[in-house]
């Protein structure tokens, strides 16, 4: 059916289009003669097809448009039919004699736009005469179209400041004369009646309309003379009596926007109590928020344009005025769904950020209001509402680019408590970029506090929402914003910091074992920062009772780490076990420092079964251990021992090799010359050397060949750095065997070949012969060994 009629429409307007170029045809024709009358007859019967009702106003105005183009040649002949001696007068009653009212209406107009510009007769009395004459039509779509012709070809002849037709008429009653039926017939839009099952036809017909009524008061409020007294005076009044007694919704709501669009900002600030007033006595369906928030938004905008108006917005009290009629409307329309309310908060708060921003006092009753009419509904599960709330939270973080500065409004961590766990942590994410975007410190425990209570969704699961739901990399991303966010925290003050640390741990540890691994160790540097901060040349590590020392923050760095046990994530805490360990080691706590590698190794003991995890586990192990020297010996001998049994007990061989050497390095540490132990150096290496053979061996029991010589180039190299570091127990001789070794397994016809270890062992041999060359005490000491 829909299709039928607008294929039905579609006929209509092309019958009316070629009917009236038709016509338009034979008035050109009359008027290339000069032909008066039938330039008058062609005409009206071209306008007469604008008499139709069977199209819609988007198609009625295609017609229109066709007719107004041929009106203003019809303009310019009458013109010239002037000059040529035609009275303008009998010119002005020759067209009140065509047959029907709204061809004889608009070939009126016409010359009533070249009468006025004649001079003849008074503008305003022609003006007058010719708005009285419009009257006659009550067709809503005609006569708005009738009224359009009409403001456009009187626009440039009214009787305003500076124009040559002025002191004819008033400003105001240029405006009045014309606006005022204007509105009239924009109202009498609710008289397109019809069948109900018609009804979304009429509406969108309206909606069409909006457009032409909205550009004809655009139109009269350029009258210069319309200055703000007049305005407030008369004016305004008068207009905003025919929108309330309209009654019709539709109407109330765009005639409401096009007086806020059409007239200047600064008016409607002066005005502001009138215009409001209005609102409560629209009908309860007009959409106020709407209308409401737009006005919020111009003069938001008008505020923010200029610092030299915002005096203006104190003297007439908006701030306040705005809050008033928002809660009368609220009151007022009890059934205003609560998008309508969250809508029209964010734009007072929006308003209130441009006008008052060092009044967080406005901006935080504001968020009171919105936090009362939220507290009625429980958490928001309309999307459009729930979009409104981040506008509103989004607002103050946009203008202040401080967190610091909206944790003072204490009723904004109230207003998120209304969104759902998602939007909790769209907004959370929102915080967070705009500190690191704003690089804010946030240096105190209680701001914290109230920091991570905000960003709550993201700490821990809200409303029992399982994680499991959360899409896999969004949940990383969030969790590493969390991490960047704990690294930003910092306070020089080292008792502050600690309380710092202690209240990121007590929310962190909410998380569950899924956010543990990302928001534990930043924690965890943070504190080893801390103790860095701590270590001084004249500070006690132990302290005084009650003050923040070295031994509190490993304490509590220790109970941490625990945590990640249930998680379970046990190479990462050892990594974390082995960070401590070495800042124990710098703050000369040997029993802190022994405790952490206690704790690693019972990890690796007892939770690290990977075989590749253990290799590369006992490789931090060794590395931690070789850099430490807050140990005495037995504790060194007892950690030593143990990672060396660990090395040695490693699945595959190669591995199991590759730790043994490692191990020599903690029997030699070049700045401590009591830990230089020649003798296990090189029980380490022939051990090494040992399990390389039998890696050898095993590989040509299960293949047939012994396998790349890597392993023996990599400890021939060992022991070529401990033999340059002084070690003694390491000599040329042994070197020379080791590399008569390693000749004889590449030229074995057992070994497979390998391109890699032939270049390793090459480059090696080369730099025996470089440093043979240097001379010296260096090139002595390598001169007995042959390449």
């Amino acid at each position: 059916m829909m299709v039928d009629g607008v294929e039905d429409e579609e006929k209509w307007l092309a019958a009316g289009i070629a009917g009236l170029q038709q016509n338009a045809f034979y008035m050109h024709r009359a008027l290339d003669s000069n032909n008066l009358r039938d330039a008058l007859k062609y005409s009206a019967q071209m306008l007469s097809e604008l008499r139709t009702s069977k199209l819609s106003p988007q198609k009625y105005y295609q017609l229109y448009m066709r007719a107004f183009d041929e009106l203003r040649k019809l303009e310019m002949f009458f013109k010239e039919e002037t000059r040529r001696g035609c009275s303008i007068i009998d010119l002005y009653e020759l067209v009140q004699h065509a047959g029907n009212i709204l061809p004889r209406l608009y070939l009126l107009c016409t010359v009533g736009s070249v009468y006025i510009k004649s001079k003849e007769a008074p503008a305003k009395d022609v003006l007058k005469d010719l708005v009285e004459m419009c009257r006659g039509i009550q067709h809503p779509v005609r006569g708005l179209f009738l009224r359009s012709y009409l403001s456009q070809i009187s626009r440039d002849k009214l009787p305003d400041i500076g124009s040559e037709y002025e002191g004819c008429y008033t400003a105001c009653e240029s405006f009045i004369l014309l606006a005022d039926p204007e509105l009239r017939l924009a109202v009498g839009l609710s008289g397109l009646q019809g069948p109900a099952r018609e009804k979304d036809k009429r509406e969108k017909e309206r909606s069409e309309l909006r457009d032409l009524v909205g550009k004809n008061l655009h139109v009269l409020s350029q009258i210069e003379g319309v200055d703000l007294d007049m305005y407030k005076e008369t004016v305004l009044p008068r207009v905003l009596e025919q929108v309330v007694n309209c009654k019709d919704e539709i109407a109330q709501c765009y005639l409401m926007d096009c007086i806020i669009q059409v007239f200047p900002d600064e008016y409607h600030l002066q005005t502001l109590e009138i215009l409001l007033g209005a609102f409560p006595q629209l009908q309860p369906s007009v959409d106020i928020k709407t209308v409401l928030s737009r006005l919020m938004e111009r003069l938001s905008n008008y505020a923010a344009s200029s610092t030299e108006v915002l005096p203006e917005f104190l003297q007439v009290e908006a701030f306040s005025k705005l809050n008033n009629a928002i809660g009368k409307v609220i009151e007022a329309q009890a059934d205003m769904p609560i998008l309508g309310a969250v809508t029209l908060y964010s734009s007072l708060l929006t308003f209130t950020l441009h006008v008052h921003p060092d009044r967080l006092d406005y901006a935080d009753q504001v968020l009171g209001a919105c936090v009362k009419k939220l507290s009625g509904e429980g958490k928001l599960e309309d999307n459009r509402a729930t979009k409104q709330i981040v506008a509103l939270l989004s607002a103050p973080l946009d203008k202040y680019n401080d967190i610091v500065t909206v944790l003072k409004l204490s009723n904004y961590p109230s207003v998120m408590e209304y969104v759902d766990s998602e939007t909790n942590k769209v907004m959370a994410m929102v915080i967070i970029q705009s500190i690191m975007k704003n690089n804010t410190q946030i240096s105190t425990a209680d701001k914290v506090g109230a920091l991570f209570e905000l960003i709550k969704g993201l700490i821990r699961d809200l409303d029992g929402a399982a994680h499991d739901q959360v899409d896999e990399d969004d949940f990383k991303e969030e969790q590493n914003s969390v991490a960047r966010l704990i690294q930003m925290l910092q306070n020089d003050d080292t008792e502050e910091m600690f309380k710092i640390i202690c209240t990121v741990r007590k929310h962190i540890l909410t998380g569950g074992p899924k956010r543990l691994p990302f928001t534990v160790p930043p924690l965890v540097f943070s504190s080893l920062k801390l103790v860095r901060q701590l270590q001084g040349p004249e500070e006690n590590p132990f302290g005084e009772e009650g003050s923040t020392t070295p031994k509190k923050v490993f304490q509590l760095l220790n109970q941490t780490i625990e945590t990640l046990y249930g998680v379970p994530a046990p190479e990462l805490a050892l990594r974390l076990y082995l960070q401590c360990a070495e800042a124990a080691n710098d703050s000369d706590l040997e029993p802190v420092a022994y405790e952490f590698f206690t704790q690693a190794y019972i990890l690796y003991e007892e939770e690290i079964s990977d075989s590749r995890a253990q290799v590369t586990a006992i490789h931090l192990i060794i590395g931690t251990l070789q850099r430490m020297h807050v140990f005495g010996v037995e504790n060194r001998d007892t950690l030593t021992h143990k990672a060396t049994g660990y090395s040695a007990k490693l699945l595959k061989k190669p591995d199991q090799c590759r730790a043994v050497y490692a191990c020599s390095h903690l029997f030699w540490v070049d700045d401590q010359d009591n830990m230089k132990d020649g003798e296990r150096v090189l029980l380490c290496l022939k051990r090494a050397l040992r399990i390389a053979n039998a890696a050898q061996q095993m590989s040509n029991a299960t293949r047939g060949s012994t396998g790349s010589v890597t392993l023996f180039v990599e400890i021939l190299n060992k022991y070529l750095y401990f033999f340059e570091k002084g070690n003694t127990q390491i000599n040329a001789a042994a070197i020379q065997s080791l590399i008569e070794l390693i000749t004889a397994e590449m030229q074995s016809e057992s070994n497979s070949p390998d391109p890699a270890a032939d270049a390793f062992f090459a480059s090696t041999l080369r730099y025996i012969q470089f440093q043979k060359q240097k001379g010296g005490a260096v090139g002595e000491k390598y001169e007995p060994i042959k390449v």
